[in-house]
């Protein structure tokens, strides 16, 4: 995928959307995590923060919220990695200068939840935020992560995708058999615009989700044809990697790694490929 157009750090998307950058950026978060403001009153929504201890975003949050003379609702979460949850501690601290805010988000069906020294509130599938000039949709979309969720923002007919959809390159995957599922719930949608968790926003929903959905169809694709090729001589995951993800930087290969290793338990779960040892893979004989 081409790399995005240079973000500016504060930007408003839509009349009811502003952007602002996390300042942090990273191989694996593109030009930084995008936190959003959503609403049109004196209080309003703020989606997914930062990495802790970015004192720019702070300041640009800051400055953001003066300059429209609002406030902070609630903080709403996408999911539970540390660019996204790492800088509540820091917002209520030095913004709200108080632990009283709610912090919603879906609950991990395994495994701690991330310590941000406040409780989260959690929520259901299709459980509904209202503020002024807004109405935000949650909805269950795992596969990136285990306890992922998407907003629908239902006056624009548009989607906040988290890390489901990110614009400049393909996200990494807990779990292929979900997350291709969650991309099929994000195209049954028909999204016109996508906001995603990282890179610009995305203008045709529609054709880019077809587009992730190809890609993912295309990886595994490879996958088989470099096992059929080996002629039932075992292949590792990192051996894959080196055939299939060629012109990728060798920095990105252990997340490239973590993605095949998906493909592999999803063709596995259909009785595609086998492993003896749970490190050389075959395809499996009729």
């Amino acid at each position: 995928m081409a790399a995005p157009n240079v973000m500016l750090n504060i930007e408003r998307l839509s009349s009811r959307v502003l952007r602002i950058l996390g300042c942090n950026p990273s191989p694996m978060t593109l030009q930084g995590t995008n936190s959003y403001l959503v609403g049109t009153g004196q209080r309003r929504l703020l989606i997914d923060t930062t990495n802790p201890g970015k004192d720019e975003y702070i300041k640009l949050l800051k400055s953001t919220l003066e300059e429209n003379t609002t406030s902070i609702q609630e903080i709403v979460i996408t999911h539970f990695h540390i660019d996204h949850v790492g800088a509540i501690p820091d917002v209520c601290q030095n913004l709200l200068h108080s632990k009283e805010i709610k912090v919603s988000k879906m609950k991990k069906p395994v495994g701690d939840e991330v310590n941000i020294g406040l409780d989260y509130t959690f929520i259901e599938h299709n459980h509904t935020f209202h503020t002024e000039g807004a109405t935000l949709r949650a909805l269950y979309n795992p596969g990136h992560s285990n306890d992922h969720m998407i907003l629908y923002l239902e006056e624009e007919q548009s989607l906040f995708s988290g890390d489901t959809i990110i614009n400049g390159s393909s996200t990494t995957v807990q779990n292929l058999i979900e997350y291709m599922k969650s991309l099929q719930d994000i195209l049954d949608l028909k999204p016109v615009r996508i906001y995603p968790g990282h890179g610009p926003v995305i203008e045709d929903g529609v054709k880019t989700t077809t587009d992730y959905i190809a890609h993912r169809i295309s990886r595994e694709k490879q996958v088989l044809e470099y096992l059929q090729g080996s002629k039932g001589d075992p292949r590792t995951v990192m051996d894959i990697v080196k055939k299939i993800y060629v012109g990728v930087p060798v920095v990105l290969h252990g997340k490239a790694a973590e993605n095949v290793d998906q493909h592999l338990l999803k063709l596995q779960a259909e009785g595609k490929v086998v492993t003896e040892d749970g490190k050389g893979w075959i395809i499996k004989e009729n």
